[in-house]
């Protein structure tokens, strides 16, 4: 399953179910460095220092961050989901429907209604 690092963010009962589905997350606050204003591009250079993928829900600074440094371990950028079941279920499925996420930018968007 992916090694992924869920920014502070990225709401808790989704990381959890992930967790429950076999993926291997660390939060920012497990590593310190929650509440401390860390810009993004450290965010990222610390995914990439401990080989794992950031999952966020910062879509804008994360699509950037892609583009000015593509060599990663991934990048997770979800739309907000109020059912956090539906939710951790799309989040896996994009997942592991890839080989590797290494330089990839997975979306994963709120279905339609």
């Amino acid at each position: 399953m992916a090694r992924l690092y869920a920014d502070e963010n990225f709401p808790l009962p989704i990381i959890e179910i992930l967790r429950i589905a076999g993926h291997d997350i660390l939060t920012s606050r497990e590593a310190g460095n929650s509440g401390l204003g860390i810009p993004d591009e450290e965010v990222l250079a610390f995914a990439i220092k401990d080989e794992r993928a950031v999952l966020t829900r910062n879509w804008d600074d994360f699509r950037q961050l892609h583009r000015r440094q593509p060599h990663h371990f991934g990048i997770i950028i979800c739309k907000e989901d109020l059912n956090i079941e539906r939710q951790a279920i799309r989040i896996d499925e994009a997942i592991v429907s890839e080989d590797t996420l290494r330089g990839k930018l997975i979306r994963v968007i709120r279905p339609q209604k």
